[in-house]
């Protein structure tokens, strides 16, 4: 008699490869590391400025070859013009980092980068952090305790 096998969880390293994949791929990138190693391919400079969005392909004609793409950064406002005049060196880096001719030209978009969107921690309410540091009188350090009332009232924050 075969036993009813246990289904276990598995593991989000087996899932997010597949599911990041395929946004990407839906965004025209062959591959996430354009993304993701955007300061490597780029430099630091550029990068501090930029980010890309997707690569825009154009369909060819039947019997064609493709043409190179374009590929959209998003920029920050300022930095738009210097991140156009570089515009062939972040297609040559971008080509050589793929290791084809994929991309032939920029399109810019100013926005601000999302990768520094954080929300700003708020400051826990002193009196809490108080009535919380009264509750751990056994508590020898003074120091330990302040830290510990204060992440106390930070988790009983509505």
């Amino acid at each position: 008699m075969n036993k009813p096998s246990r289904a276990f969880a598995k593991p989000l390293r087996d899932f997010v490869p597949k599911v990041i994949g395929e946004t990407f791929t839906r965004q025209g990138f062959a591959s996430a590391e354009l993304v993701t190693r955007w300061t490597e391919i780029v430099g630091v400079e550029i990068s501090a400025h930029s980010e890309p969005i997707k690569i825009q392909w154009t369909r060819p004609a039947e019997g064609e070859e493709r043409e190179p793409g374009t590929l959209v950064l998003r920029v920050e406002g300022p930095a738009a013009i210097e991140i156009q005049h570089l515009g062939d060196v972040i297609c040559e880096r971008v080509n050589r980092f793929l290791g084809w001719r994929a991309v032939a030209r920029l399109a810019l978009r100013q926005a601000p980068l999302r990768r520094g969107e954080r929300k700003a921690a708020r400051a826990a309410d002193p009196a809490a952090a108080a009535h919380i540091a009264e509750s751990l009188s056994e508590v020898g350090d003074d120091d330990l305790r302040a830290a510990l009332a204060r992440l106390g009232a930070a988790i009983k924050r509505p």
